[in-house]
């Protein structure tokens, strides 16, 4: 199975030059990674070419890497229902610089890409309806952006009274926690409160 997926990455890449930055099969899985600015060209040829026959669009979802200058991996999976085989495509992307919409080649990628812009903030140039799908209007944010808090922004909530619901702000009953994720097992670089007593000597 894996020489079958090399063959099939190598014949990706040497059929598209320049569009495709890598490739690499780990898992039994096939993922090719290109530029962005030429993924509606790529999605053509994988569902076109006699040798792909990509017709399936599985998913489109995105990974955050904070730390990375082109922060984001726009991540499409592809299914060839002929051939028996799937796809992983890559292409790397920042907060500012929209990734070009696949809906011409692909119409279902419609809700797929509304659900990445919603949750990580990515940008699909040439969209019909580049808008939220998942979260409520006038919502602060990306979700699934690693430096997005845990408790969000905004809490929701019915209110009896006003017999409706209502918008506030989040209040948290106590601070945040540091953890530092050290092993309870191996012990701590430091005593805890209530430790020192151990160590005290008896008379």
């Amino acid at each position: 199975m894996d020489e079958t997926l090399d063959t099939l990455g190598k014949t990706i890449a040497a059929a598209l030059g320049a569009s495709v930055t890598g490739y690499s099969v780990a898992y039994h899985e096939l993922t090719v990674t290109v530029q962005a600015s030429d993924l509606v060209s790529v999605m053509r040829f994988l569902r076109d070419d006699d040798r792909c026959l990509f017709w399936n669009l599985t998913d489109i979802t995105a990974v955050d890497w904070p730390a990375r200058a082109r922060r984001f991996d726009v991540v499409y999976h592809l299914l060839s229902p002929k051939l028996n085989l799937r796809i992983r495509v890559k292409a790397e992307t920042d907060e500012a610089t929209p990734v070009p919409s696949i809906i011409e080649v692909f119409p279902g990628a419609d809700w797929f890409e509304r659900e990445v812009y919603d949750l990580y903030g990515v940008v699909f140039a040439g969209h019909p309806d580049m808008r939220r799908i998942l979260t409520d209007y006038g919502f602060a944010g990306h979700p699934l952006r690693k430096d997005f808090p845990l408790t969000g922004f905004i809490e929701v909530r019915y209110d009896d009274e006003l017999k409706r619901v209502v918008y506030e702000p989040v209040r948290l009953a106590q601070e945040f926690r540091n953890f530092d994720f050290l092993s309870p097992w191996e012990g701590t670089d430091y005593v805890l409160p209530g430790d020192e007593k151990s160590s005290a000597k008896g008379p």
